[in-house]
């Protein structure tokens, strides 16, 4: 089976010309040997007539994002909290299985965000013959390098989204991902377009720090037809603090079975937060009909149009946020 592989990447890079200018690094460092470190690379001039310098850092061990838990996490954070002052932007590289969840996460325990944050991988290994990998770190590296996009984003198959947006969508196809409740920040096909619009713009000044003490008490829970009342009392059992309940169209559960919706009540009345989010790719959670009014009258917060990668992961962020009361937890 694939398999991340330590200490590889860097060589293999160096072989590759659309990813590292072998004469150009040849010449600076005889020139100035001491700032060419070897994990050091050079890309080609750009179309905008830059240069980026991109240096490699792995995490060790590497993983298979499908082992990937919130303290792998707390390491790409502390990371980047780490190496923040050196650099303009950075680039995360991480497999495609979990990392909506990740980006998602990220764009939570980053807080006060100024510099571009980008997170891509590949479907088939840089390695390969015909692979997606080159392209997608070429673009990811030429959006970190020359822009100030002061988001936690994700970069692939020529699209830049914004990273608490996505969800993968395709386990076989180049365009694994799609952003289905908002346009993507940035296009990078023959030219390079930026929505600037869309782009976040912080309205602060505060120092960049990360929060990395996530609350792991949260599930996500996906409404069937025929759940029995069992089922989601045992899932919302101590020690849960928070769910994400994954519900039909615009946020509709059954209304008539009052057996589910007095376990719900009862777990929102002890102070469990009970968030609504649609089982659809595209759409929002909204009260429209008397299936979706009920779950809010006992006590259920109605999700918007956020994916479940984002509303889990902001959920875990908000529940640890020790300084917050329960209701200030509910609000946020």
């Amino acid at each position: 089976g694939l398999a991340p592989e330590a200490n590889k990447l860097v060589s293999s890079l160096k072989t590759m010309p659309m990813l590292h200018d072998e004469a150009y690094a040849r010449e600076t460092k005889l020139n100035n040997f001491h700032e060419f470190p070897d994990n050091t690379l050079v890309l080609p001039v750009s179309k905008q007539n830059k240069r980026i310098f991109y240096t490699i850092l792995e995490l060790s061990p590497l993983l298979d994002s499908s082992n990937m838990t919130p303290e792998d996490w707390a390491k790409i954070a502390k990371k980047l909290e780490e190496h923040y002052e050196k650099y303009d932007g950075f680039v995360i590289l991480h497999g495609t299985d979990t990392m909506a969840y990740t980006a998602s996460a990220l764009s939570f325990m980053c807080e006060n965000l100024g510099k571009t944050v980008v997170l891509t991988g590949s479907q088939v290994p840089i390695y390969e013959l015909q692979n997606d990998g080159r392209a997608n770190l070429l673009g990811a590296l030429l959006f970190a390098g020359q822009f100030v996009i002061p988001e936690v984003c994700l970069y692939f198959y020529n699209k830049l989204y914004r990273g608490n947006r996505v969800t993968k969508v395709d386990a076989g196809s180049f365009n694994a991902f799609s952003s289905p409740n908002l346009p993507p920040l940035a296009n990078a096909e023959v030219d390079i377009t930026i929505n600037w619009e869309t782009v976040w713009r912080a309205n602060t000044k505060k120092k960049f720090q990360v929060h990395t003490n996530m609350n792991r008490n949260v599930g996500l829970l996906r409404i069937f037809p025929g759940i029995t009342a069992a089922a989601v009392k045992a899932f919302l059992q101590p020690p849960i603090e928070g769910i994400v309940l994954e519900t039909y169209g615009s946020g509709n559960a059954p209304n008539n079975r009052e057996d589910l919706l007095e376990e719900l009540k009862k777990a929102a009345e002890r102070k469990v937060v009970i968030l609504n989010c649609t089982q659809c790719l595209r759409g929002s959670v909204k009260t429209v009909y008397a299936t979706g009014q009920t779950l809010a009258d006992v006590g259920i917060i109605p999700g918007g149009d956020m994916t479940p990668e984002a509303a889990l992961t902001k959920l875990s962020y908000t529940l640890s946020k020790s300084k917050l009361s329960w209701e200030e937890k509910k609000q946020v």
